[in-house]
């Protein structure tokens, strides 16, 4: 039986020109009210189910696993396993902030993944996401977004204000390493840093180049949280610059090409400004 789906998911968020602005200088935005408590109960239970079953470490206690391992149940591409999840990913109110921070003509999906913070789980070491990715620009963005309220000690992220204007670890995967090479950048070139809670249905965005980790949980709660990677509609692929966007080139856009535009079907148009988006 189809389940009513929560009308504010589509609802257009009206952003205002100093939230733009701001994006665009900080490399990083956390907005409030973005999402309200019906509609992150609505999804919440689907996308905790998809991600427990498809939980890599099953086999594995936090004190088995590395450093990465002990951070978060990494999950991706859960809109392709459950259709209630698909319906949060494919958000038009979510797409159309992103469309707008990045102040493009539309976006397309790169994909989502669950990233839960297990109780006691570990920190998420300071690192940037597009170093992973084989994208010919900088026009991509994630969508953070908790499930529940994030206090301190359940680990929230951390962003450098201005950072994606660095060059700074941009070859380095995240681990141990990134963590003491950026800590020591973000000191050295005194980066402001904004590490702070989240409200319930707040959601925030930041770009693939922005510096960023998460403290550890040191609740006996899980840290629930769905993200959603966005493009740019024209995103064109690139040469491979390390093997970490090789393995992403075949597994978020397998059918795409060298210099073309990254629209296999895992890469849906998800919202444009000039016309309604199609699913």
């Amino acid at each position: 039986m189809k389940t009513h789906t929560p009308a504010l998911i589509d609802e257009p968020y009206v952003l205002n020109p100093e939230q733009i602005s701001q994006f665009r200088r900080d490399g990083f935005i956390k907005i409030k009210n973005v999402l309200d408590e019906e509609t992150l109960s609505h999804y919440a239970t689907a996308v905790t189910e998809q991600t427990l079953a498809h939980n890599p470490h099953k086999s594995k206690s936090l004190e088995e696993r590395d450093t990465y391992d002990k951070a978060f149940i990494q999950v991706g591409n859960l809109w392709e396993k459950d259709a209630k999840v698909k319906d949060f990913t494919f958000s038009k109110r979510l797409a159309r902030i992103a469309t707008e921070l990045l102040e493009v003509s539309g976006v397309r999906l790169w994909h989502d993944q669950a990233l839960y913070k297990e109780p006691k789980g570990g920190f998420t070491p300071w690192h940037v996401d597009q170093q992973y990715w084989p994208m010919l620009t900088d026009r991509a963005v994630t969508a953070w977004i908790p499930l529940q309220a994030v206090p301190i000690e359940m680990g929230p992220l951390e962003f450098g204000k201005r950072s994606h204007q660095m060059n700074i670890a941009r070859e380095i995967e995240i681990s141990d390493e990134s963590e003491a090479i950026i800590a020591g950048a973000v000191d050295r070139y005194k980066i402001q840093t904004t590490f702070e809670p989240y409200e319930l249905g707040e959601v925030s965005f930041h770009l693939g180049w922005t510096l960023h980790r998460a403290g550890g949980n040191t609740t006996d709660q899980a840290r629930k949280v769905h993200t959603i990677i966005y493009m740019e509609e024209d995103q064109r692929l690139t040469d491979p610059a390390n093997h970490f966007q090789e393995a992403d080139w075949k597994k978020w856009t397998p059918t795409s090409k060298i210099a073309g535009v990254m629209k296999d079907a895992k890469n849906p148009l998800l919202y444009r400004t000039d016309k309604s988006s199609p699913h």
